[in-house]
């Protein structure tokens, strides 16, 4: 069992299989070692996690919602490496979108939820730069959406 996977696995977490995309557009690019991995939603075991910050939903479960947002994001970076996590050489940057009322502005404490996995899976390689944005909605009503660059060996 790989590091990566051990970490998984101590925090009770599984990744998902890398989801398909919904539109016309790729899950991932890869250009040199620059790995541009598509926006991917608030998805959980139960299906997508809906809501709107500040309104149906609180900031603990927005950062939930992110948590597996995160997860998606690394399952994609799983699959770009031909399912080698040890290729994935660090997180560059994270793009959150929340899902928020205009009054809401705890966005960064929501995308928290995606940038304390990357770092409590990756340590110092999860470390990254980052945005956390409200948006006045998402797609299918998710609560957030994030994309992600990675470098990849």
């Amino acid at each position: 069992m790989s590091d990566f996977e051990t970490k998984l696995a101590e925090l009770g977490l599984t990744l998902p299989d890398a989801p398909a995309p919904a539109a016309n557009y790729v899950p991932y690019v890869q250009t040199g070692s620059t790995l541009y991995v598509s926006g991917q939603i608030s998805n959980g075991p139960d299906g997508m996690i809906l809501g709107k910050l500040g309104d149906t939903m609180d900031t603990e479960a927005g950062a939930t919602a992110a948590q597996t947002c995160a997860l998606s994001l690394l399952a994609q970076v799983k699959a770009a490496c031909g399912g080698d996590m040890s290729r994935l050489v660090r997180v560059v940057k994270l793009v959150g979108f929340v899902n928020s009322t205009a009054d809401y502005g705890e966005q960064p404490k929501v995308i928290n939820g995606a940038s304390d996995l990357m770092v409590a899976l990756l340590g110092d390689k999860g470390r990254h730069a980052r945005s956390a944005v409200s948006a006045a909605s998402l797609p299918f009503g998710v609560a957030v959406e994030i994309e992600g660059i990675f470098e990849i060996a």
